[in-house]
């Protein structure tokens, strides 16, 4: 056990100014995949900020009929709150196929966004990791990868990032609002995370010191519905393999309205802008659905015992947006 400092924030303010003045510093929320780390020996942050306690575990309507979401609010309650389920199910579905009741009762909205990959490489300290220490390397490329990226990744990193949550967000065009020393910005959920590229160890585009305070998710766009479906090994308690959040609108039979996601399949939330392309405008059939997933999936590399995954977020597709169509 590593020691460390322990401080409950009292204002936003204050864990902002506290983490900049602490370099090595981490933010607190439930604690179930940090302390995880801190556990394993992969994280070792100086200071331990707990935000738990801030006024931030809010889900309230925006003026423009969009919905405002507090960092601190628990998973759980996010995904049984009415306005969640009614006008977002994506969402609600996302964050209740993830992890457990017991996990989905103590993790937080910014927890979830800012989870760590779950690659068995990362997480074993014995084990060389270019995202745990950059220029160690890859040791997943020729190892255990059955579960990891087939796109967007690269040389040095082929991990998944796990949130289910996260996925949702980008199909639905939730935008993440950060607090930091240099004040308040907003940065698209599909833009948030990042593709591993030359730095692998930078999951996300926040900056140092900032805190994520709310998601906020646009007004729903008209006659839209939205689903989320996973394929994981197991019922529950499971990563996806792959996973797909649409969000449809069909109007005389054409598209009027289309979002995709994929998750399980790269270091982000993969935003799937080519399928979308696809989409709009054309007629809702399934012929239509399987040639936008075909588009989007060409760009695939798959390593050796993954392919699978191609197929496999095809079929998720094609049925997810197939079940939109009213």
């Amino acid at each position: 056990m590593r020691p460390f400092a322990y401080l409950r924030a009292r204002t936003v303010t204050e864990a902002v100014r506290e983490h900049a003045a602490h370099p090595g510093a981490g933010f607190l929320g439930g604690g179930t995949n940090l302390v995880d780390l801190m556990k394993l020996g992969v994280e070792a942050p100086r200071l331990l900020i707990d935000i738990s306690r801030l006024p931030l575990a809010e889900v309230a309507d925006t003026d423009d009929g969009g919905l405002r979401i507090g960092a601190t609010v628990r998973n759980s309650d996010l995904a049984a709150h009415p306005a969640v389920r009614t006008r977002y199910p994506a969402l609600s579905q996302a964050l209740l196929s993830g992890a457990s009741g017991q996990l989905r009762n103590v993790a937080t909205t910014g927890g979830n966004l800012l989870q760590r990959t779950r690659c068995p490489y990362f997480q074993d300290v014995s084990k060389p990791c270019n995202k745990r220490e950059p220029g160690a390397g890859c040791s997943a490329r020729d190892g255990a990868h059955r579960e990891l990226a087939v796109l967007g990744h690269s040389e040095h990193c082929v991990a998944t990032h796990p949130s289910d949550m996260a996925v949702a967000l980008s199909a639905l065009d939730a935008c993440v609002l950060l607090h930091g020393p240099d004040g308040e910005r907003t940065v698209p959920a599909s833009e948030f995370h990042r593709l591993p590229g030359d730095t692998p160890d930078r999951d996300t585009e926040i900056r140092a010191g900032e805190l994520v305070t709310q998601v906020i998710l646009p007004p729903r766009p008209d006659g839209a519905g939205s689903l989320y479906r996973k394929a994981r090994d197991r019922a529950s308690f499971a990563f996806a393999l792959a996973s797909v959040a649409a969000v449809l609108s069909v109007r005389d039979g054409r598209i009027a309205h289309a979002a995709l996601a994929f998750g399980g399949l790269a270091h982000r939330p993969w935003r799937a802008r080519t399928a979308e392309r696809v989409l709009r405008g054309a007629p809702a059939t399934a012929e239509t659905f399987a040639r936008a997933a075909d588009a989007e999936l060409a760009g695939a590399r798959p390593l050796r015992d993954n392919a699978f995954k191609v197929g496999l977020a095809h079929s998720l597709a094609v049925d997810a947006l197939t079940e939109l169509v009213p």
